[in-house]
């Protein structure tokens, strides 16, 4: 939908911007570089250190940007890779961050409750697309109710 949108507006006369952009935080990329170096704990995370844990998750970010080039060029998708954008860079989060700056200043900006997903394995919050991601039916043994899962046939 994206390369359609914008296809059509160029074949139109429009000048429009093929930024890719690669969400670089959250914990697909935290969860693989914890599975690939057993890490367990915030401790395990810690005994690393943010320096090296957040450069292997650079590199990961950095290998799969490559394996997403090669992908999108092959659809035929009209992209410019060279001047894309990652959430990692500080260009990108400074941006952010003066965004949210003007808009706090304008006072719109509120406190308030939401129901969230929330992994207690990762201690954190969970987007909607990570809650959906790898969905299992399980049992917890700590629960007092189970709820079994129904097999075809």
């Amino acid at each position: 939908m994206q390369d359609v949108v914008t296809r059509y507006a160029t074949m139109k006369g429009h000048h429009v911007e093929r930024k890719f952009g690669w969400d670089c935080h959250g914990l697909p990329i935290e969860f693989e570089i914890d599975k690939i170096h057993q890490i367990k704990s915030s401790v395990d995370r810690e005994e690393l250190g943010v320096r090296r844990y957040n450069a292997l998750c650079r590199e990961i970010v950095m290998r799969y940007s490559k394996e997403w080039e090669k992908t999108i060029n092959r659809f035929g998708r009209w992209i410019d890779f060279e001047d894309d954008y990652k959430t990692m860079d500080k260009d990108y989060m400074e941006s952010v961050w003066w965004t949210f700056k003007q808009i706090y200043s304008k006072d719109l900006v509120y406190r308030g409750t939401k129901i969230m997903p929330f992994s207690t394995a990762c201690n954190t919050v969970l987007s909607n697309f990570e809650a959906g991601s790898n969905y299992k039916d399980v049992s917890d043994p700590a629960c007092f109710v189970t709820f079994p899962v129904l097999e075809d046939g």
